[in-house]
């Protein structure tokens, strides 16, 4: 389906725009040889203390460097290498968030006044200290003081970026003033993606009570995206251009965003069980499935709780298991009340911080203490199945915080 053209009609109300060539940092093909070299800064606790001569590079060379940066976790990686850089590195307008007023939802008047959709970049903060537990992560969007030297988090607290290990994990949407922990039948996820980078037109899909609806940045109408699961949506998320929509009762659907044609991908069914399903993007590297098995008719325990991890195969159109997600850590949650979940390589963590790859956390329980999920775990009962994911004892997280930014406390757990 060929792009359309802008119309006069334009309801869309657009606060804040990034810069057109500015791209999904998963999809984004560096040009810059020296953009790339500045957004792999991440030092070490011992080499941020001993390497203070990043602070006498000439500042002729940092405002070329500061040039040719795009994405924006590049600006945060530079800005986190010393005071000086912070003064070149300036926020940039685009950086932190994008948000859009959307028109009205005029064929469902249950709520009649359509809402306001921000998109923003997240981020895995870890302060710097001796990498031995307990550690601290802060997991979310960011909003910087007025000296753009700190970052603010709840309470309200403030952090030196300076003083931070990094991630970046991507970007995520969410509606302005709505809480999807909420009973409320309305919002059940919501993503954006272009469809012409010259002209900016872009789509936007959300779940909305127990409908897809879909709207063009050209168009004043929602339409609602036929051919998909009549189960009241659970998240939508991105992947390689593609929308992918989970539903509350299993159903998983890839939705094109030109011609909002539907794919079903359900995974196969688990005898006896039910499941909570969640999907996991990891750039556009891999697609993940996750299913949280629930045993009818037994007593509910979050702790002895099993998992069964899946991977798109998208040429053959189907979910593969795995049992092993190599460097991957899978951040199950929704920070900011945002929709999608995250992942980052295991890599990019500090060894002895409790978190080790091919592990999942999920970030969000009811209760505000979780434990990392690993394959083959022995729970010390014959009975029990060891050819699935379950709760790893070693380390406990406790849940300091869940909104606007996720706190996380990690050590080790007593016997």
């Amino acid at each position: 389906m060929a792009p359309r053209k802008k119309s006069s009609n334009m309801v869309w109300v657009v606060k804040s725009k990034q810069p057109a060539k500015t791209t999904e940092p998963a999809t984004e093909n560096k040009t810059s040889l020296l953009s790339d070299s500045v957004s792999k800064l991440q030092l070490s606790s011992k080499e941020q203390h001993t390497s203070s001569d990043w602070s006498f590079l000439p500042e002729e060379l940092l405002c070329i460097i500061s040039s040719k940066l795009e994405d924006c976790f590049d600006f945060i990686h530079a800005r986190a290498v010393c005071r000086p850089w912070r003064s070149i590195f300036p926020y940039p307008s685009w950086l932190l968030r994008t948000t859009y007023s959307l028109p009205s939802f005029d064929r469902f008047p249950r709520r009649p006044r359509g809402g306001t959709l921000e998109k923003f970049p997240v981020f895995l903060f870890r302060v710097r200290s001796p990498d031995t537990l307990p550690c601290e992560f802060f997991l979310g969007g960011i909003r910087p003081d007025k000296s753009g030297d700190r970052v603010e988090l709840p309470s309200p607290t403030f952090i030196n970026t300076a003083d931070c290990r990094i991630i970046p994990l991507g970007h995520m949407c969410r509606m302005v003033g709505y809480d999807p922990d909420s009973l409320s039948r309305s919002y059940r996820g919501v993503a954006i993606l272009p469809l012409n980078e010259e002209t900016g037109e872009f789509i936007v899909l959300i779940g909305y009570d127990h409908h897809i609806l879909a709207l063009r940045s050209t168009e004043t109408r929602w339409m609602e995206v036929d051919n998909c699961s009549r189960a009241d949506c659970k998240d939508i998320v991105t992947f390689r251009g593609k929308f992918y929509a989970v539903f509350i009762n299993g159903d998983v659907f890839a939705i094109d965003p030109y011609t909002l044609e539907t794919t079903p991908l359900r995974p196969p069914n688990i005898a006896g069980c039910g499941r909570q399903n969640y999907l996991v993007p990891y750039g556009d590297d891999e697609l993940y499935l996750v299913e949280r098995i629930i045993v009818r008719n037994s007593v509910l325990s979050f702790t002895k709780m099993a998992c069964r991890v899946s991977v798109l195969d998208e040429e053959a159109g189907e979910w593969v298991v795995v049992n092993d997600l190599g460097d991957r850590v899978l951040l199950i949650g929704k920070p900011g009340n945002s929709s999608g979940n995250s992942a980052c390589s295991a890599k990019e963590l500090p060894e002895g911080c409790g978190l080790s790859g091919s592990s999942m956390l999920f970030i969000n329980e009811i209760f505000d203490e979780t434990f990392p999920y690993k394959y083959g775990v022995d729970t010390g009962n014959p009975g029990d199945d060891l050819n699935v994911w379950r709760c790893s004892r070693e380390t406990r997280v406790t849940i300091l915080n869940k909104s606007p930014m996720v706190t996380l406390r990690i050590e080790r757990a007593e016997p």
